[in-house]
């Protein structure tokens, strides 16, 4: 039976391949002209939230918002965990109001496709070169001066083992907000590793279905003010992981 889920998984997960590059082609001559000018690239990020429900619905990928809390006024930092692809794809349409960038590894950059979509509307983290992760921070700061949005998964990838169990955070993130005096929302995916495992997983998981999200209460830009790094770490972790465990209580041993 499993072997039977695992070849559907595979199948499922060159369908959305195959409907990913079709709306990439689609959607690039579109997007194009507003990325290269600071000007007009807010305007791209409408276009990919555009872009973002297109997938949804193709790929046949609904949400169910489990919690909905009321958003602050942006810009603001989200910090999420990541189980799957899934997470970076539907967060366009989850957040359409405030115009965000993410801020993720420079490895993401290595394939054309994604390489064109991403590399003007995603702030790329040099891990291995402290000078250029320092930069990719002050990049981050600046541009949430700017009022652009700052979406941080700070486990730094998706977790190799045990997935969904979350890893420790790195502090990155929440340098910025302090830095930056932004607010904090922390959001939680309990399933996207079900709809959709790391493609080098061939047979791991994969169909089209549900995905339930958490949009909790956000920190507020006093509290993060007055707070230091490892209270705000651990209590974003506390709240993104909780009902994560409570899905999968397995987790918690």
């Amino acid at each position: 039976m499993k072997q039977v889920a695992g070849i559907f998984g595979f199948l499922w997960k060159v369908y959305v391949g195959v409907i990913f590059m079709i709306l990439a082609l689609f959607f690039y001559p579109i997007i194009f002209p507003f990325l290269y000018s600071d000007k007009n690239r807010k305007r791209a990020f409408n276009i990919f939230v555009i872009w973002s429900w297109a997938f949804r619905i193709f790929g046949g990928y609904f949400v169910k918002r489990v919690k909905t809390s009321k958003l602050p006024k942006g810009p603001y930092l989200v910090v999420a965990n990541h189980a799957s692809y899934l997470d970076i794809f539907l967060m366009f349409s989850l957040l359409p109001r405030s115009p965000f960038l993410f801020l993720g590894k420079s490895e993401i950059l290595k394939y054309p496709i994604i390489k064109a979509y991403f590399r003007r509307m995603n702030i790329p983290v040099f891990r291995d070169n402290k000078l250029k992760a320092a930069k990719s921070i002050v990049q981050s700061i600046n541009s949430a001066k700017n009022g652009w949005s700052i979406v941080i998964f700070p486990e730094g990838g998706i977790p190799d083992d045990n997935n969904p169990k979350m890893i420790p955070f790195k502090n990155g993130a929440f340098q910025i907000a302090k830095a930056a005096k932004l607010p904090i929302v922390p959001i939680s995916f309990t399933n996207n590793y079900k709809l959709f495992s790391d493609p080098s997983f061939i047979l791991g998981p994969a169909r089209p279905g549900i995905s339930n999200v958490y949009i909790h209460d956000y920190i507020s830009s006093e509290e993060v003010a007055k707070s230091d790094l490892e209270t705000l770490n651990k209590k974003c972790f506390k709240i993104i992981n909780e009902p994560i465990l409570k899905t999968h209580p397995h987790l918690a041993q």
